[in-house]
């Protein structure tokens, strides 16, 4: 037996048991589907249903076995039950000092037309509105590493739900159920919006949260003023350099920036306002309940920090979306969209955290990277590898999930036969 085919085997099985832990309390015959959309997104590095029926590899022709993934998919929603799961596996990683970054997002259909609660969404890649669905995503990132915890994905179409608003807002106390008080909760500019605010301010002791301001009032000196006449008017002595890469090359960009203790209309909590310049045309300004030493540019530094960590979201989505191919999804309903957008979830942790932050499984993540294929090594955002290499042990592998418990199984023991 060779070293791929051993170490598929072993991937095999630690697939099998975690695909039974968080479908746990499913039927037979949901528990199963989990199982087989799990092996087969992996193994094809695809979200299609033809693509995916190809790697299961039975003994019946291939329309049957889509038409019976279909149809499956098509029934009883359990996207709020593998969240739930994959938050509660996520939080016990979560520490204090971790950033908890929070981002709507989109997968664009670019020609789809009859697909059920089809919608329009704003397209940042293309800068243009068309067809799709709203996605809420939230992960959990280490400041001072490349460490990223996917926690919740969620898909959403706005004629299906009461409003954008209660949904973000069920996202954030599904994970906050989890993490309790852990975290620098951080938010783009979608969740500048007076919802929100209530939410982190409603207790005597405010969440931590840094938010990036689109259009707010502040209380300023006991003066109500516009935050962008603030931000503008606003002396920004300290000074930073920060690297940037463009097209390969590093680039030098320096940033200027300092902090005001401010207030929000009818809140009298004690907040601060961070104006950073130098970054685009228009300053970038932050909202934070984290208490911030003025005096000291490291304190101010700090919260820009929080921040900019927040963009490593960005960057596991655009993981998620070129590995998996999200965007070509391609299912007969709603329901559909938001168990396979929730099975990329799982995939996405499974790759990251189940095996890679897994110390007992190092031996099966190193020789997962061997068959990846990296010219350089494995890149700062090693997922990309993982699911390499995952693929490249998968997709050729001739006996699928054929030998294996149908349903995945909590008490799986794993035997390694390296060497």
């Amino acid at each position: 037996m060779s070293e791929n085919i051993r170490t598929a085997a072993n991937l095999k099985g630690q697939l099998s048991k975690y695909s039974g832990i968080i479908s746990k309390g499913f039927s037979k015959a949901k528990r199963g589907l989990v199982k087989e959309m799990l092996y087969g997104i992996q193994a094809a590095k695809d979200v299609k249903l033809s693509n995916i029926a190809r790697t299961l590899k039975e003994e019946q022709a291939l329309i049957k076995t889509e038409d019976r993934l279909s149809r499956n998919l098509d029934d009883e929603d359990f996207t709020e039950a593998i969240n739930e799961e994959i938050c509660r596996l996520g939080a016990a990683k979560v520490t204090d000092d971790m950033v908890i970054a929070f981002d709507p997002g989109d997968i664009r259909k670019k020609y789809a037309r009859k697909m059920e609660f089809l919608g329009k969404v704003a397209d940042g890649s293309e800068h243009e509105v068309g067809n799709g669905y709203h996605l809420c995503k939230i992960v959990a990132e280490d400041i001072e590493s490349t460490r990223v915890i996917p926690l919740y994905c969620e898909a959403y179409a706005y004629d299906a739900v009461k409003s954008e608003n209660t949904e973000l807002l069920r996202a954030i106390e599904r994970v906050e159920r989890h993490i309790w008080n852990k975290g620098i909760h951080a938010i783009d500019r979608g969740g500048d919006r007076g919802a929100i605010c209530r939410h982190y301010l409603k207790k005597d002791a405010p969440r931590r949260f840094v938010i990036r301001m689109k259009e707010r009032d502040l209380i300023h000196k006991g003066k109500r003023k516009h935050f962008l006449d603030m931000a503008t008017r606003l002396p920004t002595p300290r000074e930073s350099i920060l690297a940037v890469y463009d097209d390969g090359k590093e680039k030098r960009r320096t940033v200027r920036y300092h902090a005001v203790a401010v207030k929000l209309p009818e809140h009298d909590h004690v907040l601060y306002l961070i104006v950073v310049k130098g970054f685009g045309l228009k300053p970038m300004m932050l909202l934070t309940s984290c208490h911030v030493n003025i005096r000291k540019k490291e304190s101010i530094w700090r919260i820009v920090e929080y921040y900019l960590t927040r963009w490593k979201c960005d960057e596991s989505f655009r993981y998620i979306k070129q590995c998996y191919n999200l965007e070509d999804i391609r299912v007969r309903s709603y329901i559909g969209i938001r168990k396979i957008v929730v099975l990329v979830l799982a995939v996405s942790y499974f790759a990251a955290v189940y095996l890679g932050q897994n110390i007992k499984l190092k031996l099966l993540v190193e020789r997962v990277f061997l068959v990846s294929k990296r010219f350089f090594g494995v890149p700062s955002f090693f997922n990309y590898a993982i699911a390499d290499g995952i693929f490249n042990l998968l997709f050729p592998d001739k006996t699928a999930l054929r030998g294996l418990s149908p349903t995945g199984m909590d008490d799986f023991q794993l035997r390694f036969e390296f060497g």
